[in-house]
């Protein structure tokens, strides 16, 4: 019997409000939006390290003590190359250091000595080793490959933290501060990952689309499975949090002795009028600050097709008549039909 009659209820609500919709009412609904102040960014995120590696002599590769995928430590050995002529050349040397020791000839000795270190740098630039801790991205290279001076072969990362710079237009720098909160959005990634805003330079550059910006430096620490170096994203500084706004077409407010108000529309199609504060939201919008709490159905105050037209006198409505009247009777030309 209670689900009966509420049915009834929401059937005579529904038709008192098509009622007052066909009698050509317009109404507005009082809505909850949420404004976000943020700067919007793109970019490709980096690994907080990157080292090339890569070959300083050339060589055959005599070792491969690391594989693509492994973690490495810093001053781990990954690749060697063959250092059998420097290896030679050291022994011999130390040979000589002997003998001249023995003799005592202290002048030649100190040489020896300095040829000795120039000997050893020869030796480490005949490995390739990992310069921080961190993970091989990629490595291509087996023993027995013959490589020259400064050929690429793979790629030390560390991922710790992800960085990226980032545009931002020059009307937004004033609203940068650092450790702002910055939400990135990856395509490979379902979930927003939060990061925040490390720093930006006090001066601006110019792009080759002719607009001035300042790169800002943003960073992730708290990097999730799944997301990599060189990875894409969108996303956005927030200057503030996020704000939940009651938001209504400016028509539906009306204005009473200085005070605004809005006529509610209740399910029996009466309306209840009732006292607001409203403030400016965008052009056509205002946010109620007061007297409403949102889902409200409210009577138009006054129509947008005649927000803006200018009220003319008596006078002027009969001049602006007579000119559309002769305007008519021109564009009609001598088929039109015979004047009044």
């Amino acid at each position: 019997m209670g689900a009966a009659f509420l049915v009834l209820i929401l059937r005579l609500s529904r038709a008192a409000m098509e009622k007052s919709a066909a009698a050509g009412q317009e109404t507005y609904v009082v809505r909850t939006e949420t404004y976000e102040n943020a700067i919007q960014i793109a970019g490709t995120v980096a690994a907080a390290k990157s080292q090339t590696l890569k070959s300083l002599n050339d060589g055959t590769v005599v070792g491969v003590y690391k594989n693509e995928g492994d973690v490495v430590k810093k001053g781990d050995l990954i690749v060697q190359l063959d250092d059998t002529e420097q290896q030679y050349n050291l022994a011999n040397l130390d040979y000589e250091i002997s003998v001249a020791r023995q003799n005592q000839t202290s002048g030649k000795l100190k040489l020896m000595q300095t040829q000795r270190i120039s000997l050893l740098r020869k030796i480490e630039d005949r490995k390739i080793v990992a310069t921080f801790d961190g993970v091989i991205a990629a490595l291509d290279v087996d023993p027995g490959d013959y490589l020259e001076a400064k050929d690429e072969i793979g790629t030390l990362v560390n991922t710790d933290y992800l960085t990226a710079d980032v545009e931002v237009a020059e009307t937004d720098v004033a609203k940068l501060k650092v450790g702002q909160k910055v939400d990135f959005t990856f395509p490979a990634y379902d979930d927003t990952v939060e990061g925040y805003l490390v720093s930006y330079p006090a001066i601006g550059e110019v792009t080759s689309r002719g607009a001035t910006v300042v790169n800002a430096t943003v960073r992730i620490d708290n990097v999730p499975d799944g997301i990599l170096p060189n990875f894409s994203f969108t996303g956005k500084i927030q200057i503030t949090e996020p704000e939940q706004k009651l938001v209504v077409e400016r028509y539906a407010i009306g204005r009473e002795k200085g005070m605004a108000f809005a006529e509610i529309i209740g399910r029996d199609g009466k309306t209840t009028k009732v006292e607001v504060t409203v403030e400016p939201y965008g052009l056509n919008y205002v946010n109620i600050l007061s007297g409403l709490t949102g889902g409200e159905m409210l009577k138009a105050q006054s129509s947008a097709g005649e927000s803006g037209r200018m009220r003319i006198s008596k006078k002027g409505e009969k001049a602006q008549k007579k000119n559309n009247n002769q305007q008519q009777g021109g564009m009609m030309g001598a088929g039109g039909p015979p004047p009044f």
